[in-house]
């Protein structure tokens, strides 16, 4: 069965500036290379899921320009419905991102027209909210219409999944209507106040984020891999080794292609986490987020090399 899944989230051109490394204060250095490319934490959630195989649609908005323009191809190309896509008076939302040699990245973001989604925005698509499996947001966006977005899919028996990310505190009426929670280490120790490092910290934190309201956690922690604990069962899955080239989408990638696998009773979760993995491990070893992010058939093939 196909995993119906929606995205509310920003839309961003990506201004790749590839560097040895970062600037120190005060210094001017050269960059090697430059490229642009589509980006923006929705847009690579949502790509992510529709590449993987899951009927994908996207609330979000744009600017009358031309990076607008792509960016709506880019979702059209990926056979998601863009109809909830609307125009903004401001310009689309942009991403400078400092690409180091090592595959880091450091990036700093023009919301733009991602600022501009409202709760008449959430009304206008509501059907894309109510009619979906999963419904996917993160920070990118304004919270205020996360709010609302999740309380439509709780009333619909919608599983709702929260990326707080870029990191920052989760109000109460958000927290309280989230079914499962994907955060990194850094996103982890903010909300939390837990410095994650051993395994001890992993557990402590998903307790604390229980007591919070929220029942189900992931925590991807870089090339270690990821830790999982749900109501039912807790484990952690290796990340597959591979050679870094840019880790600019991976969280992004790993989010969306679990989406696409996860059952709404979370009963699969290990499998799912253990494809997500291998598109997030296949993403990084290309340049660029949206370009990255490998096909259903792809994140397979790897796997079957991998004996999974």
């Amino acid at each position: 069965m196909v995993n119906r899944v929606t995205v509310l989230g920003s839309l961003n051109v990506d201004n790749i500036m590839q560097v040895k490394r970062l600037p120190l204060p005060g210094e001017t250095m050269t960059m090697s290379a430059k490229k642009i490319a589509g980006g923006g934490k929705g847009a690579n959630q949502a790509i992510a899921a529709a590449r993987s195989g899951a009927q994908t649609a996207f609330i979000g908005k744009v600017g009358a320009d031309e990076q607008g323009r792509l960016m709506k191809g880019y979702l059209e190309d990926a056979k998601i419905d863009a109809t909830s896509v609307t125009l903004a008076t401001e310009e689309t939302g942009q991403a400078f991102i400092l690409l180091q040699e090592n595959g880091e990245n450091s990036i700093l973001v023009l919301g733009g027209a991602n600022q501009a989604i409202t709760d008449d925005d959430i009304e206008a698509a509501k059907e894309k909210i109510t009619t979906a499996d999963f419904l996917i947001t993160q920070f990118e966006t304004p919270i205020e219409a996360s709010i609302t977005a999740f309380k439509y899919a709780k009333e619909n028996d919608v599983v709702t999944i929260l990326n707080p990310a870029p990191a920052k505190r989760v109000p109460e009426a958000l927290l309280k209507n989230v079914d499962l929670i994907v955060l990194n280490e850094t996103e982890t120790e903010l909300l939390t106040e837990i410095k994650i490092d051993e395994e001890e910290s992993w557990h402590q934190a998903a307790a604390k984020l229980a007591k919070m309201g929220v029942k189900n956690t992931i925590i991807t922690l870089g090339s270690k891999g990821a830790y999982y604990k749900t109501t039912t069962a807790e484990g952690f899955i290796k990340a597959f080794k591979v050679a870094t080239l840019d880790t600019t989408a991976a969280g992004d990638t790993f989010l969306g292609a679990l989406s696409s696998q996860l059952h709404k009773d979370l009963s699969n979760i290990e499998e799912a986490i253990v494809f997500a993995s291998m598109a997030s491990a296949l993403a990084v070893q290309k340049l660029g987020a949206i370009p990255s992010i490998p096909q259903l058939s792809e994140v397979n093939d790897a796997l079957g090399e991998a004996n999974f």
